[in-house]
């Protein structure tokens, strides 16, 4: 065969002619032809690593993500599930404080003299707003005397009115003084004029009879009779009496203190002393007037006498 021309061989690019390692433009060092398929595996490895890592921080980010948005939301159930309290008037309006800043109104209220009524007006301008009554509805005319004076009640309205009552002793008489009072950043005011108010009424304090209070116990306390005692006597209390050496004469007093399912009662009581007549002729018979101390208890709505015996005092005496 003939040899064939160097007409028919192509001019080859220098990328066959020298081979380069990938991306560095070093020449091959074996000096030959450039391994194309162990080059391009080569790359291909690398960009498959790339994704993978890629992938793997987008899943990281996204898990961060979802436990935040968790967490966020997982606050605002337990939030909306246990609200704050919200205060309520009589946790706001400081009601001691006005208490003793109304009692201090009414050292000066509750005290007028006409020689001091520049003086008294002077003093409550300190209490009450600019432009009022400098008096508070005094004419100047007679005399007030406070004798003594304290907090009854104070009844909040809302978080700054309230109306503070102060029970006192003007005049010496008993009466009750409403005072509105205003609050406000810390400040108090006498809000307008108090009110005179009647004095509590007396209670009546019941006193139930007890059974010490009946001449029939101590008729049988005299005598000793051990059936009629019972009646009278609480459960597991004895008592001997005094087996005929008195007769019962009459009751001259009791004294039974208010309250209590228990109580100390004081018993006057009038004897008759059996005795001889005195040289034959007919004569009263010696009378003893003594006091006894008894303890009373109610059961089941029935006064009992646990016991009896000697007392410091008289039903009559105070």
């Amino acid at each position: 065969m003939g040899r064939r021309s160097t007409v028919d061989r192509s001019p080859q690019s220098d990328i066959y002619s020298a081979d380069y390692v990938a991306e560095t433009g070093d020449p091959a060092q074996d000096g030959g032809r450039k391994d194309h398929t162990a080059s391009g595996w080569r790359g291909a490895g690398g960009r498959w690593l790339v994704w993978v890592f890629r992938v793997v921080v987008w899943l990281v980010l996204l898990l961060i993500g979802y436990r935040g948005v968790t967490a966020i939301m997982g606050g605002e159930t337990t939030s909306g599930s246990a609200p704050a309290p919200a205060a309520t008037p009589s946790s706001s309006f400081p009601s001691a404080l006005a208490g003793a800043y109304a009692l201090q109104f009414g050292q000066v209220y509750l005290n007028a003299d006409p020689a001091r009524a520049n003086q008294r007006a002077s003093e409550l301008a300190t209490f009450v707003p600019p432009g009022a009554d400098s008096q508070l509805g005094w004419n100047g005319n007679g005399s007030l005397v406070l004798q003594s004076e304290q907090v009854a009640d104070v009844a909040v309205q809302d978080a700054h009115h309230a109306v503070v009552t102060l029970l006192a002793r003007v005049n010496g008489n008993l009466m009750e003084l409403g005072v509105p009072v205003y609050y406000t950043g810390g400040a108090l005011a006498v809000s307008g004029e108090p009110a005179w108010l009647p004095a509590p009424s007396k209670a009546a304090v019941p006193t139930p009879t007890p059974p010490s209070s009946d001449s029939a116990f101590f008729q049988a306390y005299a005598s000793g009779d051990q059936a009629t005692l019972g009646r009278f006597l609480a459960p597991g209390t004895t008592v001997t009496g005094l087996n005929g050496q008195l007769t019962f004469g009459s009751l001259a007093g009791v004294i039974v203190p208010a309250g209590g399912d228990t109580r100390h009662v004081i018993a006057t009581v009038e004897w008759n002393v059996p005795g001889q007549a005195s040289s034959g002729t007919a004569s009263s018979p010696a009378q003893l007037q003594m006091s006894y101390a008894l303890t009373i208890v109610n059961k089941g709505g029935t006064w009992y006498i646990s016991t009896i015996g000697p007392s410091f005092q008289t039903a009559g005496s105070s």
